[in-house]
């Protein structure tokens, strides 16, 4: 007998990967950045109209004032106490911290190129522009030396350093000028001067849509500040403070003074970003570094060479969006857009009659959050059967028409009780201001559960309707911000089905006072049970793909973070489920990896409206499944948050939030694809007349349909 007649032993099967291997994950940080890289393009993109270009450079700079804020001050809070964990894919913060300063120079480099050389070019060419002080005719230069003598000098506080006085405190995101003087004595002495933000940034100049910078223009005076002295140099600079505080809720007794104080002491919180002029004496950043670490030596936490950022021309560059807003050019403007009224809620119909007829499903920004949720809370204020409404408020905003209603109807005699977060990141100081006032009339105001914030969309009416009580609900992925609904995608539903009515009455029982049910009938909630119930549905797939029959997975949220949904979404596609995500933001699932991922894609879709909606599909063997919520895949939303997300339970409105995501994988110009290395591709159509925009179909269908039918899809 031969070698070759051997009887061979079996083929070992090959070992299953460790799915806990750091190369299967992408840095939750260095994820977040790429995201910001995206907004960043549509700024670059000279598809994109000139001032709607202009308004996404100040949302990038706005996106990382608030990345430096809240994630780069973790990090380095993180490296002050010693910690060195690694996150899931292996990095120290230290490195971390290493990685994010090198993808932020060169983010920030491509920001000044594309604005300095492209788009403000680009708009002066059209009248729009914002200028340099040396732009000037003589007689535009006394316009504005008038308006500042009169306007802006009166305001100025130059502050001097030197041994009679200290370096002056700076406070966070504000502008500076680094003046360098030589005084009387032929001393070189440095002074700062803070550009007020409660002044405009942008003085006009003229007739038009011309403007000056309010620093260039204070530069071009600063002589009047410090007379009979001679000036050296004026350079602009900023900072950015760590402004993450957490609340020990064992310890606070009295929840709403100590967000108070938190948000007062914020403004104290250590320097985690020096952003200066290229051109700004090294003997004057050497200046600043010492004076920062000295003020903040308490707090160990060290301002080094590496958080400092050269920003060639404009610095701040957040305040391009109030002058986007400002130049009234629509021509250099996306068209407008006018949310239309929800088919079923159209000729003034009674909503409460509407809703007992079947479920209205909604789709902001391109229905009308005035027609539906709004007019919603103004019914059930108005009808005097209405006997209490209860709903959750994240976000109030400074001028809130929702609080406004609520006020009115506790002052009608309503049980009205409202779940107000204190904690909503940067709204902490609307929304206390809005607990006071709604107490105050006599509205219940509660701030939830100890060490949860509360981020479910929720809103329960209830009306007596004969013998009996009706509950009404509202169940949404966005927040009650009027605002915001112009500008962010959401999915809404209303119901009057009674098994989501016993849910929220339940759910709103635990917020505003103790215990929690052992389930609810409907809703998912976390933190108890909604990454348990997300993975035994993600593992269904998997068992039917096993099975032999077909599998899917669609689903669209703000980030993937969550290590343990990510290894059931790698499961699933091993076992052969086909598996497509549409995550704007963060993700740290690597997709198309060998063995691991080949089924899964990833997209993200930047565009016109901020994508914000949650929805999750499942095939189920045919026995499709979809839901809505507020909750992303993250452990922050899985584990520190109180969330709820729903089924939809009308077939016809699950058919049309598959075909909405459906839609989107159709996409081939705000798509971006995202491959094995974490990096993402913009998709590109194969000619102009082919170019399908999610944001613009969907305007344009539901202006041309008038929303005759549940979410019209435009024809391929």
């Amino acid at each position: 007998m031969t070698d070759a007649t051997l009887p061979r032993a079996p083929a070992s099967p090959e070992p299953a990967p460790d799915l806990g291997q750091p190369g299967l994950y992408s840095n939750r940080e260095l994820s977040w950045l790429e995201f910001n890289r995206r907004v960043l393009h549509e700024a670059e993109d000279p598809r994109t109209p000139l001032l709607e270009r202009l308004k996404f450079f100040g949302i990038f700079s706005s996106n990382l004032d608030e990345f430096f804020q809240i994630r780069v001050a973790g990090l380095k809070d993180q490296l002050a106490a010693g910690y060195s964990e690694r996150s899931p894919d292996g990095l120290t913060p230290e490195a971390q911290l290493r990685q994010i300063a090198a993808v932020v120079r060169e983010h920030v480099r491509d920001h000044g190129r594309a604005l300095h050389e492209e788009v403000l070019p680009g708009l002066a060419r059209h009248g729009a522009a914002v200028l340099d002080i040396g732009d000037l005719t003589e007689a535009e230069r006394q316009q504005v030396g008038r308006h500042f003598h009169d306007n802006v000098f009166p305001v100025l506080t130059p502050l001097a350093v030197d041994p009679a006085h200290p370096f002056p405190y700076i406070s966070n995101l504000s502008l500076s000028l680094a003046v360098a003087l030589r005084d009387l004595d032929g001393e070189e002495r440095f002074a700062r001067v803070k550009v007020p933000k409660i002044l405009p940034r942008w003085v006009r100049v003229g007739e038009g849509w011309r403007y000056l910078p309010l620093e260039q223009l204070i530069t071009a005076n600063i002589e009047a500040l410090f007379p009979g002295v001679e000036i050296l140099g004026c350079y602009p600079f900023r900072i950015t403070r760590n402004t993450d505080f957490e609340v020990d809720h064992d310890e606070a007794e009295d929840l709403l003074s100590t967000i108070q104080e938190e948000v007062r002491n914020r403004r104290f919180g250590a320097v985690v970003r020096l952003e200066v002029s290229p051109n700004l004496p090294q003997s004057i950043r050497e200046v600043l570094l010492s004076e920062f670490n000295a003020a903040q030596a308490e707090l160990s936490a060290t301002l080094g060479a590496d958080d400092v950022y050269e920003v060639s021309g404009l610095l701040d560059t957040a305040d391009l969006l109030s002058l986007a807003s400002a130049i009234d050019l629509p021509a250099l403007k996306d068209p407008p857009h006018h949310p239309v009224t929800p088919n079923r809620l159209a000729g003034g119909r009674n909503m409460f009659e509407v809703i007992r007829e079947g479920d209205v499903l909604v789709h902001h920004p391109y229905e009308s959050f005035t027609s539906s949720v709004e007019r919603f809370i103004q019914t059930a204020v108005d009808d005097p059967d209405v006997v209490a409404i209860k709903l959750t408020l994240y976000r109030t905003g400074g001028d809130s028409s929702i609080a406004r209603l609520l006020a009115q109807a506790a002052e009608r005699g309503k049980q009205v009780a409202v779940l107000i977060e204190l904690q909503a990141r940067f709204d902490e100081e609307n929304n206390i201001r809005w607990a006071q006032r709604l107490e105050d009339v006599g509205v219940h105001v509660s701030y939830g559960v100890a060490g949860l914030k509360t981020h479910a969309k929720v809103m329960l009416v209830v009306r007596r309707e004969g013998e009996t009580m009706r509950r009404y609900v509202h169940l949404g992925t966005g927040n009650y911000h009027p605002r915001t609904a112009r500008l962010y995608t959401d999915f809404g539903l209303f119901t009057t089905d009674p098994d989501f009515g016993a849910d929220l009455t339940d759910l709103f029982n635990v917020l505003t006072g103790f215990g929690a049910p052992q389930e609810y009938r409907r809703l998912i909630t976390a933190p108890r049970g909604m990454r348990e119930r997300f993975a035994a549905m993600i593992q269904r797939e998997a068992d039917h793909a096993r099975a032999g029959r077909p599998a899917r997975i669609l689903a669209k949220m703000n980030a993937l973070v969550d290590a343990a949904l990510i290894r059931a979404l790698y499961e699933a596609s091993q076992a052969g489920v086909t598996v497509d995500l549409i995550v704007r933001g963060i993700c740290c699932l690597r997709p198309g990896i060998p063995g691991v991922s080949d089924r899964i894609r990833v997209i993200s879709v930047i565009g016109r409206f901020l994508e914000h909606s949650r929805a999750f599909y499942f095939l189920n063997g045919g026995a499709e499944e979809v839901y809505i919520g507020s909750a992303d895949w993250m452990p922050r939303n899985l584990d520190r948050r109180i969330e709820a997300v729903a089924p939809v339970l009308d077939p016809v409105h699950r058919a049309g939030i598959r075909d909405q995501l459906n839609l989107m994988w159709q996409d081939n110009r705000q798509a971006w694809e995202l491959d094995a290395d974490g990096h993402y591709t913009q998709r590109r159509p194969p000619s102009p007349d082919l170019e399908l925009a999610t944001h613009r179909a969907l305007v344009e269908s539901h202006r041309e349909t008038g929303r005759t039918g549940e979410f019209p899809i435009p024809p391929r």
